[in-house]
């Protein structure tokens, strides 16, 4: 099997790149910009270019007769055009790489949508948000990926291609090492574990909050499953772990690995300054199921919820973000208005 990647240099890509070569299949090329170095393996065939201008190097793909195409960086429809355009009459299979954000639910918990909350848990037959580009930000310009960001318009494009047979997989949260976002220290309160305060401030209804994530290794073993398995054309996969836990779970978790040895406060909501509240409807849980893609490709996670966590934190201590500090007067100051207002009782 020929597999042509487009992106697939950063986070999850090198990860699927891995999987697919220890399954066998080593007839792999990579396109992309060639601005971001990765230890691959040496029969990995690379063709360099801008996916804007993929039409470029249409002769080289139509050299190469990929039996399938896997795109890992569709997030705007000018970003999925041009693929489309490019492998009709090159390659039969299409894989695009969407994300559990076009749940309904989701929408819900960014109150976007103020209906009733979705019924759990959520499958690929659940409903798609009714709003659309759910991160528009006016103060952003126009013209920013961020306000043209949707993958539901992009799932339709491909899915409805009369000339390409399309495999769409939806991601869940992925942490892991290379994580671009941090998710442990942005989500996760990664720091004042591992600075080891003695007590840390939990909105109750984010401290409660269920929303099901993904370790990146297992994450990419089940795309790399959706892209060698002919069974999956034409469907539709979540990637979900088992087990989605509340984020007090997580942190706890982490706190366990770090053998942290403070306590986690539940604040009511309304009592946390804006920098620490949390403006989710966080009574709308995001719980994925991922029984589609287990029973039908023979996914299953390669590395326990344990050794995955260790893993991250591991590579996010030895690659601390930028301006990631920690105010510790300032939280010491809101605990004790909190204990003294009554909010919160400290034994």
């Amino acid at each position: 099997m020929k597999i042509l990647i487009i992106g697939g240099t950063n986070f999850i890509g090198p990860y699927v790149i891995r999987h697919l070569h220890a399954m066998g299949y080593h007839d792999i090329t990579l396109f992309h910009r060639g601005k971001t170095e990765i230890d691959l393996p040496s029969t990995v065939k690379h063709i360099y270019g801008d996916k804007m201008h993929l039409e470029q190097h249409k002769a080289a793909f139509q050299s190469l007769s990929p039996d399938v195409v896997v795109d890992m960086i569709a997030y705007t429809e000018t970003d999925i055009v041009p693929v489309l355009h490019t492998f009709r009459g090159i390659t039969n299979r299409l894989v695009m790489i969407s994300s559990h954000d076009v749940y309904r639910a989701y929408g819900v918990v960014r109150r976007a949508d103020n209906g009733p909350l979705e019924p759990l848990p959520i499958s690929e037959a659940s409903a798609v948000r009714n709003n659309r580009y759910p991160y528009q930000d006016p103060a952003k310009h126009p013209d920013d990926w961020c306000n043209r960001y949707d993958k539901i318009p992009l799932e339709e494009m491909v899915m409805n291609d009369p000339y390409l047979t399309a495999t769409v997989v939806r991601l869940p949260a992925v942490y892991g090492p290379n994580d671009p976002q941090h998710r442990l220290f942005h989500y996760f309160k990664l720091k004042p574990l591992h600075d080891g305060r003695p007590v840390i401030l939990l909105d109750e209804g984010y401290s409660n909050w269920l929303w099901t994530h993904g370790y990146v290794e297992d994450v990419a073993y089940g795309i790399a499953l959706a892209i060698t398995n002919e069974r999956a054309a034409g469907r539709l996969y979540n990637i979900a772990e088992l087990q989605t836990r509340t984020m007090l779970d997580f942190i706890q978790a982490i706190g366990d690995q770090l053998n942290w040895q403070g306590k986690v406060i539940q604040v009511p909501p309304g009592h946390l300054p804006d920098e620490l509240g949390i403006p989710l409807r966080t009574e709308q849980n995001i719980i994925v199921e991922s029984k589609r893609i287990r029973e039908e490709l023979g996914y299953r996670e390669m590395f326990s919820f344990q050794e995955g966590l260790k893993k991250t934190i591991d590579w996010e201590l030895a690659h601390l973000p930028e301006e990631i500090g920690h105010d510790d007067d300032k939280d010491d100051a809101m605990l004790n208005e909190l204990r003294e207002a009554g909010v919160i009782c400290i034994d």
